[in-house]
């Protein structure tokens, strides 16, 4: 857990999750919570789930990035 937790934290892979998150989140924001955004219903729980929605893809990203990594040195160390 440890080695996989400083994988997630190295800057490259921080960078890209931040990227991703930024771009999907903001799309899935506009999809699933534009219309109360636009009406001006920012309500605490609508807060909380506009940042739930930029975490998702941050993590998949991470554990996508961290995973590939993984396998990659796996693949080098026994090749």
């Amino acid at each position: 857990m440890r080695e996989w937790l400083t994988m997630a934290m190295r800057s490259s892979i921080a960078s890209r999750a931040t990227r991703v998150a930024l771009m999907v989140g903001t799309v899935l924001v506009i999809i699933n919570q534009g219309d109360a955004l636009y009406r001006g219903d920012w309500t605490f729980a609508l807060m909380v789930k506009v940042a739930l929605t930029y975490c998702v893809p941050y993590a998949v990203s991470t554990y996508a990035s961290v995973s590939a990594l993984r396998d990659q040195t796996r693949g080098h160390a026994r090749g």
